[in-house]
């Protein structure tokens, strides 16, 4: 009961440290990226597949990046699983209302109204496959990369901007090769018909693309985090971190 009690205050804790708009940039990226992953991107081949996700995914993993280089790898843990919880909890009500009555403002096309509303409504009811595909892709890439980006970062000697971008362009990469993977031969593979290339390739795709993104913006990532360490932001969880470690809590 105790321990319990201790990682509730912690989550408390943590969530008055992070600042508000990284979270909630992340939480809604979170939620935009698992929406998105229901439209295909035609890429004018039959080998390659990706799907409109990517549009936030980049953003998901700099935005982890940033909250492991300032709290740790458990603090950025804990934020993807509080992001999946409330991805899970409006994916409920986006269920919820495709099953209200009623036509979507997109759908008044005369004599087409029934198969708009209908597509529009499976939509945002999602199949439970791309829910659990989703979910399960997400945990063990956001895992994998907060890892990675410490142990890629502890290579450097110097902390500045090489170690930085290093480690989150290293994490990030292998991270997002392995959720793309996970959620193509999950989903894509059984439901939507994609081939084994098609997935292998969506994935190594995918990763390079977004690691394009983490390159593009990795420099403000990195002021984000250096602005958090000099003006002390968050440091209240830092604090009982250390007090946990040397037994204090």
């Amino acid at each position: 009961m105790t321990a319990i009690k201790n990682f509730f205050s912690e989550l408390k804790v943590l969530f008055r440290s992070i600042p508000s708009l990284i979270t909630a940039l992340f939480v809604t990226s979170v939620v935009s990226m698992n929406l998105l992953a229901n439209k295909s991107i035609d890429t004018g081949t039959t080998w390659l597949a990706l799907d409109c996700g990517i549009i936030f995914s980049w953003l998901v993993f700099l935005l982890m990046d940033v909250v492991t280089k300032r709290f740790g790898v458990r603090a950025a843990n804990l934020l993807s699983v509080a992001a999946l919880v409330v991805n899970l909890f409006f994916a409920a009500f986006y269920i919820a209302a495709s099953y209200i009555p009623g036509l979507w403002s997109q759908s008044f096309v005369a004599g087409s109204e029934s198969v708009i509303n209908t597509a529009l409504d499976g939509t945002f009811r999602s199949s439970w496959f791309v829910i659990l595909g989703s979910s399960a892709a997400f945990v063990a890439s956001a895992f994998l990369n907060n890892f990675l980006n410490v142990l890629f970062e502890k290579m450097f000697k110097n902390k500045g901007f090489l170690a930085f971008s290093v480690s989150c362009y290293a994490s990030t990469v292998i991270a997002q090769f392995l959720d793309n993977l996970l959620f193509a031969f999950i989903v894509s593979y059984h439901f939507f018909g994609w081939t084994s290339l098609q997935c292998v390739t969506c994935a190594a795709t995918g990763a390079v693309a977004e690691l394009v993104f983490e390159v593009v913006f990795s420099p403000i990532g990195y002021r984000v985090v250096k602005k958090m360490e000099r003006e002390g932001v968050g440091q209240a969880y830092l604090d009982l971190l250390a007090a946990k470690k040397e037994g204090n809590v």
